[in-house]
């Protein structure tokens, strides 16, 4: 009978029928450098994977989820992760973060990425400290003006707190696809050091506009809902890679779709989210080795859409 199979469902489904080991390129660990690009304000390399929060990190005061988001969160500074990207939107993500790298003593290994999150366009130095307060932090590296709310007032303010070293790096994000045309003029006017948008091997409007003019002008590109909150998964993990997927470096569906973005010359990083240590393994596992060029770009496009 057809189905739905979850990366979830599908990793339990080697492990009982005693698989597993039969996979070694699965589970592998990685060899090679660590895939970094420069932030193109600075110069500054980041790892092309980060790691997002939205969802995953929002598990309130539960401790055995908390101790559970901090083994993830180790897995993902051990296999060479810096980047971690967050909200105030996200619930109890910040507070979880927090005590997470206090628990792990991590916080030398993090490139700090949260967002301004409020109507009050007067409000955005206040909202600063209390995510500082959160995750332990004496400044955030960036900090992103989310989905546009009151973006005049608060980017101004973000761009004197830059100017006076209260936060190293300043941007702007959009999601879903939303108001990508006020997303390109901010672009275009404002001095930005990043943009957050919506990119996965689906969902590629950004291909027409803004990742050229980030290309353009100089801004560092993160990649949010790379997996399209698991949508991707769902549809596709029963399916089998492509027979060639192993010229592209892609040895399981996670680094299929995730060496796809990273192969576009403007972005600079994605940011999975996921609650599980094996999911951030595989995940990780897109840091390493080839990524696919224009042609093999392409043909993975036109593959995951022919299924």
């Amino acid at each position: 009978m057809a189905h739905e199979l979850t990366r979830r469902r599908f990793l339990a489904a080697m492990a009982a029928a005693g698989l597993s080991c039969r996979m070694p390129a699965l589970m592998a660990a990685p060899k090679g450098d660590v895939m970094t690009n420069p932030i193109p304000s600075s110069g500054e390399r980041v790892p092309a994977v980060g790691m997002g929060t939205w969802r995953t990190f929002n598990v309130g005061g539960d401790q055995y989820l908390i101790d559970q988001r901090t083994e993830v969160l180790k897995t993902f500074f051990d296999l060479g992760g810096t980047l971690v990207d967050c909200s105030p939107m996200y619930g109890s993500a910040a507070e979880v973060m927090g005590e997470a790298l206090d628990t792990l003593n991590a916080r030398e290994k993090l490139f700090s990425a949260t967002k301004i999150w409020t109507g009050d366009g007067d409000a955005t130095r206040q909202q600063d400290r209390e995510s500082r307060r959160k995750w332990g932090i004496e400044r955030f590296d960036l900090q992103q003006v989310h989905n546009l709310v009151a973006w005049q007032q608060h980017l101004a303010t973000l761009q004197q707190m830059k100017a006076d070293g209260d936060v190293r790096y300043i941007g702007i994000t959009t999601s879903h696809g939303r108001r990508h045309g006020d997303f390109a003029r901010i672009m275009e006017t404002e001095p930005l050091d990043f943009v957050q948008l919506t990119y996965n091997v689906l969902d590629r409007e950004a291909e027409d506009r803004l990742l050229p003019l980030a290309r353009e002008r100089g801004i560092a590109v993160i990649a949010n809902r790379p997996f399209q909150g698991g949508r991707l998964f769902r549809r596709f993990q029963s399916e089998a890679l492509p027979p060639w997927a192993d010229e592209v470096g892609c040895r399981n569906w996670a680094e299929f779709f995730l060496k796809y973005i990273l192969s576009h010359p403007a972005v600079t990083c994605a940011i999975p989210a996921t609650t599980s240590v094996e999911h951030m393994k595989e995940n990780m596992g897109a840091l390493y080795g080839a990524l696919p060029d224009e042609k093999q770009r392409r043909r993975m496009a036109a593959y995951v859409a022919g299924l």
